[in-house]
């Protein structure tokens, strides 16, 4: 089976009228969506969030990208690879498209440039909403043409969020239940190269 495409999206050459791409967008047919995060790592609620958004999308766009604010576990190129692999077995669902592409510039950008029409945004407690209502009114201001989407976490992944898998997995606790086997084994991994580094610089 090949495995899922990973690009990164074009930067426009020179200005480039929001309706026009939806228009292009319309003529292809397709409801083109982006997922945007930094997926540090990809956990089972990324994944629910990302199944379930194939019903209203025919073309999901991944856009994995960096937080000025997080020095991330993974590399970029690391975290790319978990996403490939974990979506492989979703790909196609509902008839959808799945890419992962680099979110490299402002959301609204790089949701103008890809042709899409809306935002995936997944939802676990309150405080994600306040967060998460704050970002969908400034990109409507930004980009009045693309709708925001949310999508609430599943019972079962309610409370998973990448920064508590990290924590607990740093601390040598069972996340098993939170991530992928593979996942898990890459936590595994790489808690015990720090760890060996740690020890090492003593």
């Amino acid at each position: 089976m090949v495995g899922p495409k990973v690009v990164r999206a074009e930067t426009s050459r020179g200005p480039r009228a929001i309706g026009a791409t939806r228009a292009a967008g319309s003529r292809r047919g397709k409801r083109v969506a982006v997922y945007p995060g930094t997926f540090d790592p990809i956990t089972n609620g990324h994944m629910d969030i990302i199944s379930r958004a194939t019903k209203v999308a025919d073309h999901l766009i991944i856009g994995l990208s960096e937080h000025s604010s997080k020095t991330p576990l993974f590399s970029r190129d690391e975290r790319l690879e978990m996403i490939s692999a974990e979506i492989e077995p979703v790909r196609g669902l509902n008839g959808a498209e799945i890419e992962v592409r680099i979110l490299d510039r402002l959301l609204m950008t790089f949701v103008q440039d890809v042709g899409a029409s809306f935002v995936i945004r997944g939802l676990r407690a309150v405080s994600d909403f306040d967060y998460e209502l704050q970002m969908a009114g400034i990109n409507a201001r930004l980009n009045p043409e693309a709708e925001t989407i949310f999508l609430m976490a599943s019972e079962q992944n309610l409370f998973i969020a990448s920064s508590l898998v990290r924590e607990i997995a740093a601390l040598g606790g069972d996340v098993s239940s939170f991530v992928s086997p593979r996942v898990h084994e890459r936590l595994k991994s790489r808690f015990a190269e720090n760890q060996t580094r740690a020890q090492r610089a003593r």
